[in-house]
């Protein structure tokens, strides 16, 4: 039957791809399974010989895979779900400082932190703000001051 309709096994193979892709989730055989299934769609409209099935698949893949990486592009350049977007402006507080570099909390997480050029050096317990994250160090500066009233 498929030697009758190549487009099942195109079909079949990209459906297998899919599978196989939430079995052993790592967002690679997505790509191929979806451009295999592209060109089981185009074989159900035309029935092109083996040399063209295979083209029609690369055309498809290389898509694909160029969808793929935008996507991964645009993802690692948002703000979204990152250590900075998530602490940039929330309130932390002074564990000690060793000069311009100590350890804050902020929620329940003590991180390394140093201090915000022009910021003074906090005593233990001082409420301090988040104003940058350079990899694991926070960058803090001073937090709102107590109204007085």
């Amino acid at each position: 039957m498929i030697a009758a309709h190549p487009a099942l096994a195109w079909l079949a193979a990209g459906l297998a791809l899919l599978v196989i892709e939430v079995v052993a989730p790592g967002v690679y055989m997505m790509w191929l399974g979806l451009a295999a299934l592209g060109t089981g769609g185009v074989m159900l409209l035309v029935a092109p010989g083996f040399g063209w099935q295979v083209a029609v698949f690369a055309a498809f893949a290389a898509a694909s895979i160029g969808v793929a990486l935008r996507l991964r592009r645009a993802t690692r350049t948002s703000r979204l779900n990152t250590a900075e977007s998530g602490l940039v402006g929330r309130s932390a507080r002074a564990l000690s400082f060793q000069g311009r570099e100590g350890r804050v909390r902020v929620g329940d997480s003590d991180w390394t932190a140093r201090l915000a050029a022009g910021a003074p050096v906090p005593e233990t317990g001082a409420v301090l703000r988040v104003v940058g994250v350079d990899g694991t160090v926070l960058v803090v500066g001073p937090g709102p001051q107590p109204a007085n009233g």
